[in-house]
């Protein structure tokens, strides 16, 4: 093979390497981090922060090179790629922050100095290189390699949850990182030899292309900046809203990052198909997302995937539509990421702030509509619009006035929410007259999205602490007859009988009172005396306040404030104020904040973190399990709570147990029928102790429990190693 016909090659496995790199390294670092850091959202947004800030830079370094000519441009970088290698292997600096650090300091900092030359050297690889190929080739399409590097960011995506973090500790992974860096170097080095020497002297030096202007640098943004908001508002809404599945995350990013695939694809095929149904999607999709049937949670979710995957073919196509000649590639990609970062920091940042609901989705499928490609579907319709555009503006505004009332107060036997069918019906209809006039598509979208959900979650946003919204999700409040319950998206966090203060005072839920922890919670006053020290992970309502009796010394630890604000502040729940009106809590990370309390200064703590779909591995470790036996007295006995719809913790505990000596028992507590009126559930407790002759006291107690061993050969996880693929469940 001619070694021209080589070079395409060389260029796309350059990309490919360094964009698998980039997406490793997140989420590698973020594991590495999180015993250290914790799991709060200040830490996390601030190492998001980081990664847009160094690839932010890393694009605008790639945009400043181009004043250069090739062959310096290809020292340049292969210097800073010399000068980043000094960081391998990656790896997190060893200093510990201080127990009042302040993330929003320490965390940039921190993430700075371990791996801040690597990601920025890395993530100027794609536009780079892409420059550097449509040197090497003129005439050729630099962009199609834009597709090359999303593939490889979709293979780093899907690898390392799926088999770089099941098969490898994190040391490893660091070392085979390290390699893959080597190997990007000497990919660039070969690449760097095919660019042609460009000079003052040269015979022919191609005319620069027309600048673009401010207006197509905004219209770039914006197409940028709608899919990456929606990638994250799709994540929160089908993890809260729908259904809390481990890793389901990896779906809305990958379909993200294959709409790139596609829409920068040399064959143009598929990205004209379906860009051009995009809008009937938008429709049709958008009102069934925001009607919602939770008793169809993974169609709902399905539903979901499939709106955000059309929506981003379509804005990424008409990005790519709307790119600019060869020799303005590397600004193209700068104000490309420019966007990106103003739709995550919208949706990741500003939105857990300013709503309280996931009201960020419905208003970026709504710009969606406003921006996305459309074609009039008859040649009669487009003479009609552009003829008549403000008269048919008007009579589309009264008719869906007339059509949302009928919705929304009418008779149901029309248009009422039992009639999906007619009022799908009507929206087709004027959704066949209004696709490729943008100003009406978008009236019609908005008022899909108001009809078909939207005015119920509008109504709950207006009622007083109804529903509250915090970084860790959205809390909403419901009263239903005979109780009130906290849901915390999908999951019930937490329930109070409501009546007289005796029902008030009765535990619910997880926590009744012949279950695991209500047992233990009783049998503390005889197995550790009057003055039991006990602690709680995870405040939820406050309901295991009501086993506290005076002369007990209570503390709970909560990562969430605003979960403190409900069960303490806002008077819709009543056990703290009934059981422990002055309650001791400590807000942070439960691991970071028991790591500063004293040596055997608790009796019983119940762990209580594990309930939802965000699995906190940094809680399961072996490492997190000696700091559960350092603050527990040696006598003292620990309660895990590991009901769960998705994930098996049993395994993973008493891999834990195993390894730190402690022994374990089981209470699986199935209520009865007269329990499960008081609105007590299914629940499974974990009690383990170093002392045996503790444990057998709790079980002279009763309830019918049960020894657990860890399977033979499971590996318990360690700071340094934990996967929860293996451990979840099948249905």
């Amino acid at each position: 093979m001619p070694l021209t016909r080589l070079v395409r090659p060389l260029f796309v496995a350059t990309i490919l390497t360094g964009s698998f790199l980039l997406f490793l390294v997140q989420p590698m670092v973020a594991r590495m981090a999180l015993p250290r850091l914790g799991g709060a959202p200040a830490v996390w947004n601030s190492a998001m922060l980081v990664y847009q800030a160094l690839l932010l830079g890393g694009y605008a370094y790639a945009h400043a090179l181009g004043r250069w000519r090739p062959r310096v441009q290809a020292a340049i970088h292969i210097g800073v790629l010399l000068i980043a290698a000094l960081w391998l292997p990656i790896g997190l600096i060893a200093v510990q922050p201080s127990a009042d650090a302040e993330p929003a300091i320490w965390v940039p900092w921190l993430l700075g100095l371990s791996i801040g030359p690597l990601f920025f050297a890395v993530s100027a690889q794609a536009p780079l290189i892409q420059r550097w190929f449509a040197l090497a080739e003129p005439g050729r399409n630099p962009y199609a390699l834009y597709a090359a590097s999303n593939l490889g960011s979709f293979a780093g995506l899907v690898a390392y949850p799926l088999l770089v973090e099941p098969s490898m500790a994190l040391h490893a992974q660091s070392l085979m990182w390290s390699a893959g860096y080597a190997l990007l170097g000497l990919l660039v080095l070969v690449c760097a030899t095919r660019l042609p020497a460009i000079g003052r002297d040269a015979a022919v030096v191609p005319e620069p292309s027309p600048a673009p202007g401010w207006r197509r640098i905004g219209l770039w943004v914006a197409l940028s900046a709608v899919p990456s908001g929606l990638v994250l508002a799709t994540s929160t809404y089908i993890t809260t809203d729908i259904v809390a599945m481990p890793l389901l995350w990896v779906l809305p990013l990958g379909l993200y990052l294959l709409s790139f695939i596609i829409a920068f694809a040399t064959r143009r095929g598929v990205a004209d198909i379906l860009t051009r149904i995009a809008p009937v999607t938008l429709l049709l999709f958008g009102g069934v997302i925001m009607d919602g049937h939770p008793q169809r949670p993974y169609f709902n979710a399905g539903v979901a995937l499939a709106l955000l995957f059309m929506v981003s073919v379509g804005l990424h196509t008409a990005l790519y539509r709307a790119r600019p000649a060869a020799d303005r590639l590397t600004g193209f990609y700068l104000w490309m990421a420019v966007g990106g970062v103003l739709g995550g920091i919208f949706a990741g940042m500003v939105a857990p702030v300013v709503f309280d609901w996931t009201y960020e989705y419905p208003l970026l499928i709504l710009a969606a509509g406003a921006l996305i490609p459309q074609m009039f579907l008859t040649e009669g319709l487009r003479r009609l619009w552009r003829r008549h555009h403000r008269t048919m503006l008007i009579a589309l505004a009264v008719m869906l006035g007339v059509f949302l009332d009928l919705r929304l107060v009418g008779p149901d036997r029309w248009f009422g929410e039992d009639q999906q069918g007619p009022a799908f019906l009507v929206i087709a209809t004027f959704g066949f007259l209004t696709i490729g006039a943008r100003a009406g598509f978008t009236l019609l979208l908005a008022v899909t999205l108001v009809m078909f959900g939207g005015y119920r979650s509008l109504a709950l946003s207006m009622a007083h602490d109804a529903r509250m919204r915090s970084y860790f999700g959205v809390y909403t409040v419901r009263d239903v007859a005979g109780y009130r319950e906290l849901d915390h998206g999908s999951t019930v966090h937490g329930i109070q009988l409501r009546g007289s203060v005796e029902r008030e005072r009765t535990p619910t839920t997880y926590y009744a009172p012949f279950s695991g922890v209500g047992r233990a919670m009783r049998a503390a006053p005889s197995l550790y005396g009057p003055g039991a020290r006990i602690g709680v992970v995870g405040l939820g309502t406050g309901t295991l306040a009501c086993y506290a009796r005076p002369g007990q010394h209570w503390r709970f630890y909560e990562i969430d404030p605003v979960m403190v604000r409900i069960a303490r502040d806002t008077g819709q729940f009543t056990y703290l104020r009934h059981c422990r009106p002055d309650p001791v809590i400590r807000i942070g990370d439960a691991r970071i904040r028991l790591s500063q309390d004293r040596s055997a200064s608790l009796d019983l703590l119940a762990l209580d973190a594990f309930s939802s779909d965000a699995v906190p591995a940094h809680l399961l470790t072996q490492e997190a399990f000696a700091t559960y036996g350092r603050v527990l007295a040696p006598r003292g006995l620990l309660l895990v709570h590991i009901s769960n719809r998705f994930v098996d913790l049993e395994p993973v505990v008493a891999a834990a147990a195993r390894a730190g000596g402690w022994v374990v028992r089981k209470l699986a507590y199935n209520p009865t029928d007269l329990d499960r009126e008081v609105q007590a559930t299914n629940s499974v407790w974990l009690a383990l102790s170093r002392d045996r002759g503790m444990l057998a006291a709790l079980e002279a107690t009763g309830g019918d429990w049960t020894t657990v061993t860890a399977p033979p050969g499971l590996r318990a996880w360690t700071d340094d190693y934990s996967t929860v693929l293996p451990f979840i469940r099948r249905f």
